[in-house]
């Protein structure tokens, strides 16, 4: 099973790129903010409740978003595998993703990480919140909250993943077929026995 996690800031191309590889990979995704927006869109309690935080930049609690990816593994047990996107973000979620697996006797296979400078990721976000209908991409000193958030508390999970062997750095600035090459080469170096 291949369990990769795409990792990046908010704007570094991972929705772009996830659906290459879920093309390619026939993964399931798991991306917590399209969860966590469909749990909005719902209108529960629960979607209530992170539509709170996140229109404040700040993260929605762990257990919560554990239990979202829990119940969609068991949802998919016979799946190709999963692409984590926008999880996890802190090393704590990473331990408690690690531990999850670890129950369905799985592990990550490798952690993707898409490099884009935050005065790209800025301008980026800006032109997408023009189309995408979404707050958060409208307002630049949000957009730069998050960007921050993201610097503070989600970088240490590279260390995480690194220290493990299996974290890999691709330049996400460049041509969409170009980024998706050299993704495509780190899979394989996982994937192939």
């Amino acid at each position: 099973m291949l369990n990769l996690i795409l990792f990046g800031p908010p704007g570094a191309g991972k929705g772009t790129q996830s659906e290459n590889i879920i093309a390619k990979y026939k993964l399931i995704h798991l991306s917590t903010g399209d969860l966590l927006r469909s749990e909005i869109q719902a209108g529960s309690e629960l979607g209530l409740k992170a539509k709170t935080l996140m229109d404040q930049g700040i993260l929605v609690p762990d257990e919560v978003v554990i239990g979202m990816i829990d119940n969609k593994l068991k949802e998919h047990r016979n799946a190709a595998g999963f692409i984590f996107d926008g999880f996890p973000r802190t090393v704590k979620q990473s331990e408690a993703l690690d531990q999850l697996l670890a129950s369905y006797n799985e592990s990550i296979s490798v952690m993707i990480a898409l490099v884009v400078d935050d005065n790209e990721l800025l301008a980026r976000l800006l032109n997408r919140g023009k189309t995408s209908g979404r707050p958060d991409d409208q307002n630049e000193e949000l957009i730069s909250k998050r960007i921050q958030e993201y610097n503070s508390k989600t970088k240490p999970v590279a260390d995480y993943y690194q220290e493990q062997g299996k974290f890999v750095a691709i330049d996400g600035i460049g041509e969409i077929d170009f980024i998706f090459e050299e993704i495509n080469k780190a899979i394989s170096k996982v994937t192939v026995k």
